[in-house]
């Protein structure tokens, strides 16, 4: 498909790079030459009546490479919406482009993707940094910075920045639980947290702290941080095993998370340890330290874990499977992150249909904040999504989960605000 904006009298076709360095066929994406600044006011733009345009940034490539696997999930969630007829009878075209999960390589394909392919939305991009690096640019040109994949209080500010909402749980309500529960199962707990360094770890500081209330000031006895780029967080955890800590919340990517727990078992030190739902894959993160050292781990969910076999037999995995095996058969049925991408691009079609024929980009706006109880396909039982215009805390409950050694139990009922 080759699209050209109002004007023009030429398109050319642009490969998504990722494509030419892993020689995946996932899709060309057409769009239009055109080159500079849009001379439309911010906000004026509105879908055309055959085509929706919606932009992705995700890191291919560098060390958080396997979060790559959400643009590819993406490009596969909206083939099979297109070969469905679509949304509105409009053909959805995807352009989603490698960051490299670095803020100024997302800086420069974001304002490509608004400037020059004048995208209808920005969706599920990945990163709390790098997601922020554009937030107050897309606000500016009130652009749709959907459900970004972020729990970050930053996609949770809808009065500074009303056109940015996260698709995550929120990480500091999870950390504040994660804290509550300390203190209810271990009163005496000696807690240390590992943090990456930037708002993602800073809001689970945060919530943390939150959580252990007036205990904090003792219970909380190391707090210690890492960079993304370290090539290891080996120093850390020893660190951290230093300080006599009992009990680990680990805010930290799939990569850093594996390394810690595998650090973990080299020492031989067993504290009680939290992980961010963001790396509560089965596999690969729990499968690379060994399942049988990971007993215990303790994490929370809101998306049904496609390893459990308790679900094998569920409506929503059957459905979810076959679109895996005919629309990214390249993909990792065992990895969650995958389910998590199925039942966020199920909300965003729902916004989109919800917009009717006004598909200008305040109206896609309005109809994300009047997202209400969704329960999209894949999430947990007792779990569903709603946005309001004065909350964009999507997830208003979540489900505490512990690792046996084959999958994540669900542990009571899923835990409110």
């Amino acid at each position: 498909m080759s699209v050209a904006s109002a004007g023009d009298t030429h398109t050319m076709n642009f490969v998504c790079p990722y494509r030419r360095a892993a020689g995946l066929a996932i899709s060309t994406i057409a769009a239009s030459a055109a080159l500079g600044f849009t001379s439309l006011a911010p906000g004026a733009l509105a879908a055309s009546k055959t085509e929706i345009k919606l932009g992705n940034t995700v890191p291919y490539s560098g060390p958080a490479s396997f979060y790559g696997a959400i643009g590819h999930a993406t490009v596969a969630c909206f083939a099979k919406i297109n070969d469905d007829g679509g949304i509105n009878g409009r053909k959805v075209t995807v352009i989603s482009l490698d960051d490299a999960l670095q803020p100024p390589k997302t800086v420069e394909q974001v304002r490509k993707m608004v400037e020059q392919d004048e995208v209808d939305a920005i969706i599920n991009q990945v990163g709390t940094a790098t997601s922020s690096s554009v937030r107050k640019y897309l606000n500016a040109q009130k652009v749709p910075q959907l459900f970004v994949l972020s729990g970050s209080n930053n996609f949770q500010q809808p009065k500074e920045f009303p056109y940015s909402t996260s698709a995550l749980m929120s990480y500091e309500f999870e950390a504040r639980t994660y804290g509550q529960q300390i203190l209810r199962d271990k009163p005496a707990a000696k807690v240390a947290i590992l943090f990456q360094n930037d708002d993602y770890g800073k809001d689970y500081l945060r919530g943390l702290k939150s959580g252990l209330g007036a205990q904090a000031a003792k219970a909380l006895i190391a707090e210690i941080t890492y960079e993304q780029t370290d090539a290891t967080v080996d120093s850390q955890i020893v660190s951290l095993r230093a300080s006599g800590a009992d009990t680990v919340v680990l805010a930290a990517y799939s990569k850093q998370v594996s390394q810690s727990l595998k650090k973990m078992v080299d020492l031989g030190w067993k504290p009680l340890v939290y992980i961010s739902h963001v790396s509560a894959q089965v596999h690969p993160t729990l499968s690379l330290v060994g399942l049988e050292n990971t007993v215990g781990v303790m994490s929370a969910g809101v998306v049904k874990d496609p390893t459990d076999p308790t679900w094998h037999g569920d409506a929503d995995y059957k459905a979810w499977l076959a679109w895996m095996q005919k629309y990214y058969p390249k993909g990792d049925v065992n990895n969650s992150s995958n389910a998590a991408v199925w039942a966020t691009c199920a909300a965003i079609s729902h916004v989109l249909k919800s917009a009717g024929d006004d598909l200008s980009r305040e109206n896609i706006l309005r109809q994300m904040t009047g997202l209400r109880e969704f329960a999209a396909p894949m999430l947990l039982p007792g779990i569903s999504m709603t946005v309001t215009p004065d909350n964009y805390n999507i997830f208003r409950k979540i489900q505490l989960l512990r690792f046996d050694g084959k999958r994540w139990v669900p542990l009571g009922k899923p835990i409110g605000e």
